[in-house]
């Protein structure tokens, strides 16, 4: 054997980095033996053991125990499928390490103490089918066993917060916020008032769904008016008034008279509480939906114009 080609454990830990007292532990566990013993009995490695030790540093940097490494070594198992387990298993590692990343950024955010911190630690491990539960029995508590709009009861369930798996601290900050909001019994009550409400004017006939269409026709009309500084109380809100009620007419299929705009405010007053507004904005922010407008501002003013315009 050419000896220029073999290289002393001194001469091992030079190349790779390694300490003398790193490599004959390898050598004495049999991971790296020795490939021969000069006339003096120390041991010799050759290129072969060189190569073998630098992959065997490279898997204890990346935390893969010595007795897979011996198993790689001798082809009883393959370095591609401890690989991949390695791989999955840190994919698994990562996501712990972000959620707690975004909690403790969410605690700083919040200037948290420790009981919530806790809470909103167990918040975001939870699993999704775990954090689904807490919505659907929101849903189950308000609309269960009332007849209230369906459409609502399905936007509600097919509306799913879903925290992703590198959440944002404002991210985790919502989730949190969101479960204290779906289980305050206020809340709670103020829905399923809505939900009976619902109730009652669907055994009146009406059979309408979400009326997206007639919200944003609202919204603009409304947006206008107080963009332009228009009191509800003038003479400038009463045509906006009139705009919107004929609107409210011709969705529902009702005369526009003093009985719906008497209708339409009982609606509104039913309906316009800014929790649920909150609500939906809290699930946007969980799912990186586009910011949902606030319209609690838009549903009073209208509200306030009808008291004021009760007629035509």
């Amino acid at each position: 054997m050419d000896d220029e080609m073999l290289f002393t454990i001194g001469a091992l830990a030079e190349r790779t980095g390694l300490t003398v007292k790193t490599i004959r532990f390898y050598s004495d566990k049999g991971i790296i033996p020795p490939t021969c013993h000069s006339p003096a009995g120390y041991r010799l490695y050759d290129i072969d053991a060189l190569a073998r030790l630098e992959l065997v540093r490279t898997l204890r940097e990346l935390e893969i125990d010595l007795p897979t490494i011996r198993r790689i070594l001798t082809r009883e198992t393959s370095l591609a499928e401890v690989a991949a387990a390695h791989a999955a298993a840190l994919e698994a590692q990562i996501r712990v390490l972000r959620l707690r990343r975004a909690v403790l950024q969410a605690v700083a955010n919040r200037e948290s103490n420790p009981q919530e911190m806790n809470l909103m630690h167990k918040l975001v491990n939870l699993t999704q089918a775990e954090r689904h539960r807490y919505i659907h029995d929101f849903i189950d508590d308000t609309f269960g066993g009332v007849d209230a709009n369906p459409a609502m009861v399905e936007l509600l369930r097919s509306s799913m917060p879903d925290l992703p798996e590198d959440p944002a601290a404002s991210q985790v900050q919502a989730w949190m916020e969101l479960v204290q909001l779906v289980q305050d019994n206020d809340f709670r009550t103020a829905v399923r008032r809505m939900a009976e409400y619902q109730e009652k004017q669907r055994a009146d006939g009406d059979s309408t769904g979400l009326h997206h269409d007639l919200t944003e026709t609202v919204r603009c009309e409304v947006g206008r008016a107080l963009a332009a500084g228009i009191a509800p109380h003038t003479s400038e809100a009463a045509a906006v008034v009139n705009t919107l009620t004929a609107s409210y007419a011709e969705t529902f299929g009702r005369p526009d008279d003093t009985d719906l705009r008497r209708w339409v405010l009982e609606r509104l007053e039913v309906a316009n509480d800014a929790r649920v507004t909150r609500y939906w904005q809290l699930v946007a922010t969980i799912n990186s939906w586009p910011p949902m407008a606030d319209l609690e501002p838009v549903f009073t003013w209208f509200a306030r114009a009808l008291r004021s315009h009760p007629t035509k």
